[in-house]
């Protein structure tokens, strides 16, 4: 059998646009190089796709050989879906985008981030709706989910997929939009890549010329007082102020309280409405100003850093006050290094008023959804893992009692599966049905868990 996955593999390398690549060469290390350092068993080739037919031919090998498949994006998971053993399908290749200014859409390859599509939409004073940093790649945003600092205003980014291009496990290249495969259209709004790889999508873009964004820093101290009167100023927000919440370390190691809002409507009425989150507390720092939206995206650049070991947990809160402010003001103070972090992203406003039953996305009532992280510090041993990832599960486990069914499924892990059915609710068994019409060997197991009524499809 080695024999032969060697000639399948070394046939399928000369097909490929983009080549094949094995450990020991740099096109290897450069795709299997995620954000999160990667630990476990190393993929045994890479396959470096520039077009559909390249996917296409990369999934007929692996299914030949019989070789796990995994679909690497922007390569930004914490739970590194992105690797596997057996086959990695590289995208990072396909990263283009392209505006249609007219109909306000754009064309976003199936490898590009968030970054590739506002440097071709800020120019123009469009945006599209992502995620909250400009490295995370645009597909398993979108098909995850999508939270982001326009959610209020706009929705999800999975609520501004207008099409999908995608390759089937059984080679057929389709197209997934309202009217054509509607069933799978359905079902890649919140079922991730469980159905095939996108290679590219069509998304609608926003006239938004400026948004009104930046960081506030608050003294840790201060914790209790500016969430608990943040809480309060929430409930008078309107959907196009968007506040993203961090408890995470400052320069020095020690923690802050972080805000970022945006305000994504005319750019005159964002000071009157950011001005209650300036007098929260004792402000250390306010760099908020009318930016490009791919400009404000940047606030969380810096503490992305790829390469280390990074541990993560996640929940929805029905609000962040009360009690939950409490068992944040714990968590950080127990914080095992500066690599802890805990931050909010809010879900209201156009993303609450889309139906449940519309998209496979389950939870469409007003939360916040939270993610606990530990990045390890450099080369750390053993026990230093252990201590990162058992205060993000102790973290996430103290808010069991006040947190929603389920969890954001982009974010569960390979052995979440009963919280990513919890998760898609009502919409379980037709995603399972779905699962079983587009992909019955389930081929495209690396993605992120999907419940099969109660039983769950998940890596393996």
């Amino acid at each position: 059998m080695t024999d032969l996955i060697e000639r399948k593999l070394h046939r399928l390398a000369g097909n490929l646009s983009g080549g094949l690549s094995r450990l020991g060469q740099q096109p290897y290390a450069a795709a299997t190089a995620i954000w999160a350092k990667p630990v476990g068993p190393i993929p045994r080739a890479v396959a470096h796709c520039r077009t559909p037919e390249d996917v296409r031919a990369a999934i007929q090998t692996a299914r030949d050989c019989e070789l796990p498949l995994s679909v690497r994006g922007g390569g930004h998971d914490w739970a590194g879906r992105a690797l596997c053993e057996g086959l990695v399908i590289d995208m990072s290749g396909m990263n283009g985008a392209t505006v249609d200014s007219v109909e306000r859409t754009a064309r976003v390859a199936g490898g590009a981030c968030a970054s590739d599509v506002l440097t071709v939409t800020d120019p123009l004073g469009l945006a599209a709706v992502t995620g909250s940093c400009s490295s995370v790649g645009m597909a398993g945003l979108t098909l995850g989910g999508g939270y982001g600092p326009l959610i209020g205003r706009f929705g999800l980014a999975l609520d501004n997929l207008l099409a999908a291009e995608i390759v089937l496990a059984d080679g057929r290249i389709v197209t997934a939009e309202q009217g054509r495969e509607e069933d799978l259209f359905w079902a890649l709004r919140g079922g991730g890549g469980n159905f095939g790889v996108a290679t590219a999508m069509r998304i609608r873009l926003h006239e938004l010329p400026n948004v009104v964004s930046g960081m506030l820093i608050y003294p840790f101290s201060e914790a209790r007082t500016v969430l608990r009167r943040l809480a309060e100023t929430v409930s008078t927000m309107p959907d196009e102020l968007t506040v993203q919440v961090g408890a995470v370390a400052g320069p020095d190691g020690v923690p802050v309280i972080l805000l970022v809002p945006t305000w994504s409507c005319r750019q005159g009425q964002g000071d009157e409405h950011i001005a209650p989150l300036l007098e929260l507390g004792t402000l250390l720092v306010n760099t908020v100003d009318a930016v490009r939206y791919g400009t404000s995206l940047s606030v969380f650049d810096p503490h992305i850093v790829s390469g280390q070991r990074v541990f993560m947990e996640t929940c929805s809160l029905p609000a962040l006050d009360g009690a939950s402010v409490d068992l944040v003001v714990e968590a950080m103070t127990s914080a095992v290094s500066s690599g802890c972090a805990i931050v909010s992203h809010e879900f209201r406003g156009a993303a609450s008023r889309v139906p449940a039953e519309a998209t496979a996305f389950g939870l469409r009532r007003d939360h916040v959804m939270v993610e606990f992280i530990a990045s390890c510090p450099d080369r750390p041993n053993r026990s230093e893992e252990r201590r990162h990832q058992q205060w993000v599960r102790d973290t996430r486990r103290a808010f069991d009692t006040i947190a929603l069914p389920g969890g954001y499924p982009n974010l569960l892990g390979p052995n979440d599966a009963d919280r990513a059915a919890e998760s898609f609710g009502p919409n379980v068994e037709r995603l399972a049905r779905v699962k079983q019409l587009y992909d019955p060997e389930n081929i495209f197991r690396s993605a992120i868990p999907l419940p099969i009524g109660r039983r769950a499809i998940a890596a393996e």
